[in-house]
């Protein structure tokens, strides 16, 4: 279930990536956001379109979209129904789902989109500025890529 060289693979040619940083770290959080979504087997499409619309990188919004695992998604959703619940004002029921698919979620759409809206919204700007870090910290590591980055600088935009 979990390949850890698959993901060392992964993590590291998001990193190499020759784009400016804020450029890898808005695909990333874009993708994390809809993560958080209650549109199970979406994500990934979502996550393409994001790409396209918003141009952003398309590996880096995709693997955002992977954050959240079929491990944490239940728990997310009980704290995003929970959240939105609280947020709406309206009774907080007992969460019981019988599946992820949506006609199971339905008649707790509202709280849950809201709810893993703001969740999302908040992981998105960490994992922003926890990938922006992480691409700075790897390319000052890589001399070609403080080349790079140098050049970036320089040029005030990306490199084709």
């Amino acid at each position: 279930m979990f390949n850890k060289e698959l993901w060392k693979k992964r993590i590291y040619s998001i990193l190499s990536l020759d784009s400016h940083p804020g450029h890898i770290a808005a695909g990333f959080a874009v993708g994390v956001f809809i993560s958080f979504t209650p549109f199970f087997g979406l994500h990934t499409p979502l996550a393409i379109a994001a790409a396209f619309i918003f141009r952003l990188n398309k590996l880096t919004c995709v693997t955002g979209a992977w954050v959240n695992t079929p491990i944490t998604i239940v728990p997310i959703l009980g704290v995003s129904y929970k959240l939105g619940a609280f947020l709406t004002g309206a009774r907080s029921t007992e969460f019981k789902i019988s599946g992820l698919e949506w006609h199971n979620l339905e008649r707790y759409a509202k709280s849950l989109i809201l709810g893993s809206s703001l969740i999302g919204f908040i992981c998105a700007v960490i994992a922003y500025f926890l990938c922006y870090y992480l691409v700075l910290r790897f390319r000052s590591k890589d001399a070609a890529q403080v080349e790079i980055a140098k050049e970036m600088a320089e040029v005030g935009e990306e490199l084709d």
